[in-house]
């Protein structure tokens, strides 16, 4: 019997249709022309978007959980998935991975819930004087980066502790948000259960498995 749904996200089943959408809005990375090549890019371009409406669906369940729910609207078919101010842009989550980086762009679940997590980090003063102490050639003013100063011994070059600390605590909060986000995820789906053919494009289990994010 083939079963009608792409996966099981806490017992919920994720119905195929979802995954179509998806592979309708992003289009394939490569162009194969070769028709076993091009039948085993489809295989795992599907695999690929099941992982990313599969983590839409996690991120849904988490919202609703959290009081964060946006409406009922699926991953890149929901109203205000496209909206091109919302979505981060390909420099933000280049270092993401393809799967999450394409679930931040079309889930607005996953992305509320990533703002959220983001918002929850609490950083310490001493660690954003570390960074700031460790990182000084980021804190060279104009002057000292045209002259090459050296930011380790010429402080006064540096711009001052409290005009920096604001944006150290952004992009600290915003680094231990990914890693929460990324901590949720491998804990919420665990116990995803895939249909055959739907599963991880990394997924040892089947023969042209590959791992490339």
């Amino acid at each position: 019997m083939t079963e009608d749904y792409a996966a099981r996200v806490m017992g919920e089943a994720v119905p195929k249709e979802r995954v179509d959408a998806l592979l309708k809005a992003v289009p394939p990375r490569d162009r194969e022309t070769r028709p076993e090549a091009f039948a085993r890019a489809e295989r795992q371009r599907r695999r690929w978007a099941t992982q990313v409406v599969v983590i839409d669906e996690l991120a849904r369940q988490a919202c609703a959980q959290r009081s964060l729910f946006r409406g009922a609207g699926n991953c890149a078919t929901s109203p205000d998935a496209a909206a091109p101010e919302e979505q981060p842009t390909p420099r933000a989550v280049a270092d993401l991975g393809s799967i999450v980086a394409t679930a931040l762009a079309h889930s607005p679940s996953a992305r509320a819930l990533l703002d959220q997590l983001e918002h929850e980090q609490l950083i310490p003063e001493e660690a954003v004087y570390d960074y700031y102490d460790r990182n000084r050639d980021r804190f060279l003013t104009p002057a000292a980066l045209r002259r090459g100063a050296d930011p380790f011994h010429e402080t006064s070059d540096l711009l001052p502790y409290d005009e920096a600390r604001e944006g150290i605590i952004r992009e600290l909060r915003r680094a231990a948000g990914r890693r929460a986000f990324f901590d949720w995820l491998d804990r919420a789906r665990a116990d995803v259960v895939y249909a055959h053919g739907y599963e991880h494009p990394g997924d040892p289990s089947h023969p042209d498995h590959e791992h490339r994010h």
